[in-house]
Order: C-alpha cells, then structure tokens, then sequence
C-alpha cells in the first residue's frame, strides 16, 4: 500500500489565486475580440484564405498517397470517388485489379512489396490556364522510386483529377 502524502494549496505570486487562475479573464495583447456570433476555437486565429498553388499542391500530395495505397491494395478505391474524374477512377481500379490478379497467379514476394510503404517525396505544381493545373510527384516504395503526373481542373469550387499517370 503506498503512502497519502498532503499536499496544501500555495496561492501563486502572479495571480493571488491558489489554483494559479486569474481572477479575472486577461485578453491577450494584440488580439481582437470575438463577436458573440463567431464560434471559434480557443487560441486560434481566424481563417485566411491560402494561395489556389497550395491547395493544388496540398490536393495533389493526398491523392497521389491515396492512389498508391489503392494500388498498395490498403486503402478501398471508392474513397477516392469525389477526388478523380470517373474514367481516372476505373483506370486505377483496373490497373488495383491486375496488380492483385497477379500477385495470386505466381505468388512473387517482389510483386507484393509492390507499392508498399509508399510516400510521396515531392510535389511541383504548374498553373497551365485559369482553374487548370498540372503536377508531377515523385514518390518512393519498398521497391522503386517513380513518378506520378496529375492534372486538376476546378469546377464549381471544387478540384478533381481529370488525368492521373502512375509512372
């Protein structure tokens, strides 16, 4: 059985309050107040628009990973549904499709390894028109190193993957 050490409260030298809180709320220097309609996190800052490059870039990056893993056979294809064009949908889940095929038909350990531990290293991000963009990747496996080429078009706010090449 241990021992029940008491502990007594000590009132803290900056505040005068023995739970160390300020008595009274303290607004921090250099911040504006919230108004009573705006819901926001505690410590946060408001929303800033970022630049359209890195979203593209932020996009670009989480559907090359995703691919991978639908290839990888750990991630399901449907998840990607909202993201890619549906002729780039049923290319990925057919090329998934002759992956898994083949790793059952002869049992390879390599072909396993395949796209396994996949991440994606780097991403460049060309703007080619208005709301069009094109990227390339470069992503790295168990297995190899190769490159992936995405081209994103907006259309009614909202991004998606009309080509994907997986190198």
């Amino acid at each position: 059985m241990t021992a029940v050490i008491p502990v007594r409260a000590v009132p803290d030298p900056k505040t005068g309050n023995e739970d160390g809180k300020a008595a009274t709320p303290a607004r921090p220097a250099g911040r504006t107040p919230v108004s009573p309609g705006t819901v926001r996190p505690a410590g946060t800052a408001p929303l800033r628009p970022v630049s359209e490059t890195a979203e593209v870039r932020a996009i670009t990056r989480g559907t090359v990973q995703a691919a991978m893993e639908v290839l990888a056979g750990i991630r399901p294809v449907h998840q990607l549904a909202r993201r890619l064009d549906p002729r780039c949908l049923a290319a990925l889940q057919h090329r998934a499709a002759l992956i898994r095929r083949e790793i059952t038909r002869t049992g390879n350990p390599a072909l396993a390894r395949l796209h396994r531990n996949s991440v994606v290293r780097s991403v460049r991000v060309c703007e080619v028109a208005g709301g069009i963009y094109e990227a390339s990747a470069v992503v790295v496996d168990d297995v190899r190193a190769r490159a992936v080429a995405v081209r994103l078009e907006r259309s009614k706010h909202v991004w998606r993957v009309v080509e994907l090449v997986i190198g």
